[in-house]
């Protein structure tokens, strides 16, 4: 139990995040605690207040230690304020901003007496830099507890020396690691590398940390405090052949280099701040801490300014807010309360949304029309449990807890229970109609059903229902228990409560979640149409198949639209294809070429015809994703040369394919597919992988301007006729010059 000293220097001003009271043993226990908000972030006070605390720490002689602690439930520091950062408005600002941060954490490392931070929940970001700035820290044992530096994802790098102090501790290649990539550190991996010098239950955080404050105090007496680790830790052979390599001049610029290269090919040189984390901490490396200060702060101020990182805090702020988003407008509107979900189909995307079920705490029957295909999909989920498990995400005992929740059949038992039925069964109108009868017919009175068609619009199959108002749309993208985002399409019968449960049922399986009116495609399928029927076009254009892909990946796209053509299917885009050739006309009509590839029986990867090669035709090649040249004779064009380049250029491969994307974008938009712009950027990022530092379609517009789009447009359509007709929403952007994000 924790009391105020009647000699503890007085309370700060109410408002302040950081307040300080001292134990009758002499431990300071300093709290931060943000005032009304649920997690603590950095606030541009933080400076201040850690001056005025270390102050009373150093000053006080009834003092020997301190520890560091939140006062909310389930978070220590998430990180620096992004609404201040957004705010910055020079690189000079955010540079000076930096030092001033350097300066304010030596309070901490140049404290006279020991610091020990006490962790539990999320120490992310600046919050860890803090906890590494301490003398020690020490880590609650709960799954809620984690590390990391994920400044990198919003386009930043750390900025009051965390990615030193990490390599301190750690090495240079683990610094290297999460610097770049931003994952969590688990309290068990920052107990192997030193990071922490002790996991204990949260029950007994306080009192573990406070024991190793005085323990501290008593053996590294005397300013300035300079404490041995506590505990060094146990490296394995490898990890001390990596420390030899860091120690050597050769090793290092080696793991230089291939972090470089690395970088280099994840990034395409889109996205700066990873390789201004690799200068800091090469600097580190060869010149020492102060020297890497200095290009730590330029680097920096000049991040913080750049629209990579002005994109990203953008799409940060835009996912956040569709948390708070329930999907309908009326905020008396409540989702129904689901706690079973029947899978109709158990192929991949009915296992994968079962297993995402599974695991946000639903009970799930999967079934399917015989005990092989039922077998298929429960190995699929147990594959991704075991998988975790593997990683130490679960524990087996946590991976049987969650197969408990799991139960299989190839009949309707189990139906008439379930208050939520989604189906993954074939793309045919007539099959997912004949579901929604068989459900409505034995299931539970009022059941919601939700279709996870990618195509066919929820009104056709809902013509089928009795009850239109509980028939919603569901789209989930595969892999589903990897791809973020879920699209929910209403129809105009679809009753508001189904919306709202359709979206806090994809909230609870993890998912970033737009709602979408009903058409033919929706929005996120329908927008790809024409992004990959560009792509056929420049192919019979006599473009070569990874000139095509290489030029969009080049501009962003993770993946070429040839290479997902293959991923998605052939005979799946040619099935949908005259879908939308009746819904939109000329403007997606495909080159008469790509009938041939139907004919050919090329499916892509699932039948290993495709665009590519695959199996023992591409181990035979090497390395690499290599073209199939036979689908230049079944398309009636020659085999290009590998030493022409493309007889299309390249930019104009890149902006035709994504141009067509944009506009089909502002066409959704116009006729009310969309709910709003931030809807439209954040599907097109979460479900198709639009560049993320680009900033989504209407992101692109306004940064590029409506009317020069237009302009862009304009010329194209003068070339190829109707399937280039620029969207009417764009057309009023460009002679409004008003943006789409006010």
């Amino acid at each position: 139990m924790t009391t105020t000293s009647a000699a503890a220097t007085p309370a700060p001003a109410a408002a302040s995040p950081l307040s300080l009271e001292v134990r009758p043993d002499g431990v300071a226990v300093v709290t931060y605690d943000v005032p009304g908000e649920a997690v603590n972030t950095l606030k541009p006070t933080f400076t201040g207040d850690l001056e005025r605390i270390a102050g009373q720490i150093a000053s006080n002689p009834l003092i020997k230690a301190a520890i560091l602690v939140s006062g909310k439930a389930d978070t220590w520091i998430a990180g620096a304020d992004i609404e201040m950062l957004k705010g910055v408005a020079t690189a000079a600002e955010a540079e000076a901003m930096c030092r001033a941060g350097h300066e304010a954490i030596l309070r901490i490392v140049r404290s006279p007496k020991p610091i020990v931070a006490a962790i539990h929940g999320a120490a992310l970001g600046g919050g860890l830099e803090v906890a590494l700035a301490c003398h020690a820290r020490v880590l609650s044992d709960d799954r809620k507890t984690v590390l990391g530096l994920p400044e990198v994802q919003l386009g930043l790098l750390p900025g009051i020396n965390g990615l030193q102090r990490l390599a301190e501790r750690a090495g240079l290649k683990a610094a290297l690691d999460h610097g770049l990539t931003g994952k969590n550190m688990r309290p068990s991996k920052a107990r192997q590398l030193g990071v922490a010098d002790d996991v204990v239950p949260a029950a007994i955080l306080r009192e573990m940390a406070a024991a190793l404050a005085l323990k501290l105090a008593r053996v590294e007496a005397g300013p300035p405090f300079r404490p041995k680790r506590a505990s060094a830790p146990k490296l394995d052979s490898a990890a001390l052949t990596r420390a030899a390599l860091e120690r050597n001049p050769i090793g290092r610029a080696l793991l230089f280099q291939q972090a470089a290269r690395q970088t280099r090919k994840k990034t395409g040189g889109h996205y700066p701040a990873p390789e201004r984390i690799i200068d800091v901490l090469r600097t580190y490396a060869e010149k020492g801490f102060e020297a890497s200060k200095e290009v730590e702060a330029r680097a920096f101020g000049e991040l913080v300014a750049s629209s990579t990182a002005h994109r990203l805090m953008e799409l940060f702020f835009a996912t956040n807010a569709m948390k708070k988003d329930t999907g309908v407008d009326d905020p008396a509107v409540q989702p129904r309360k689901v706690e079973k979900i029947a899978m109709i189909g158990a192929g991949l995307m009915g296992a994968g949304i079962a297993y995402v079920s599974l695991n946000a705490g639903i009970s799930v029957r999967l079934r399917d029309r015989d005990d092989a295909s039922i077998g298929r999909g429960l190995k699929y989920v147990a594959d991704i449990l075991g998988e975790r498990v593997k990683k130490k995400q679960l524990t087996p005992l946590e991976r049987d807890e969650k197969l408990a929740l799991l139960t299989a059949t190839t009949d309707g038992s189990g139906l008439r229970s379930a208050d939520l039925v989604i189906e993954a069964v074939f793309e045919e109108l007539a099959v997912k109609q004949a579901v929604l009868r068989d459900v409505e017919q034995h299931g539970k009175d009022g059941v919601i059903f939700a279709s996870n068609t990618s195509s066919i619009p929820i009104s056709r199959i809902a013509a089928a229902s009795k009850r239109p108002e509980n028939v919603v749309g569901m789209h989930y993208f595969s892999p589903v228990h990897k791809m973020p985002l879920l699209e929910v399409i209403q129809t105009e019968a679809t009753s508001p409560e189904v919306v709202a449960t359709a979206v806090a049922v994809g909230k609870r399986q993890g998912k970033t979640v737009i709602v979408v009116n009903d058409g033919v495609g929706f929005y996120t399928s329908r927008i790809l149409g024409p992004y990959m029927n560009e792509a056929s076009w420049l192919l019979a254009e006599g473009v070569a198949v990874e000139q095509v892909d290489a030029a969009l990946v080049a501009w962003g796209w993770p993946v070429g639209p040839l290479a997902l053509l293959d991923e998605v299917g052939i005979d799946v885009a040619a099935h949908v294809g005259p879908i939308m050739l009746e819904a939109f006309g000329d403007r997606l009509a495909p080159p008469p070429t790509m009938a041939r590839l139907v004919s050919d029986d090329r499916r892509g990867r699932k039948n290993e015809r495709g665009m590519y090669l695959y199996g023992a035709a591409a181990k035979k090649k090497g390395k690499g994703k290599h073209a199939d040249e036979s689908v230049y004779g079944v398309l009636g064009l020659p085999v290009p040369r590998a030493k022409d380049g493309p007889p299309v250029p390249i930019e104009e491969i890149q902006l035709r394919c994504s141009l067509q994307l944009v506009n089909e974008a502002l066409h959704c938009l116009g006729e009310g597919i969309l709910r709003s712009p931030r809807d439209g950027d954040i599907g097109a990022i979460f479900g198709l992988g639009f560049p993320p530092f680009r900033g989504g379609p209407f992101r692109y517009v306004d940064g590029l301007g409506a009317a020069e789009v237009l302009r862009r447009i304009e010329i194209y359509e003068r070339r190829f006729g109707k399937r280039w007709t620029p969207a009417p929403a764009l057309v009023e952007a460009a002679r409004t010059g008003k943006p789409f994000y006010g």
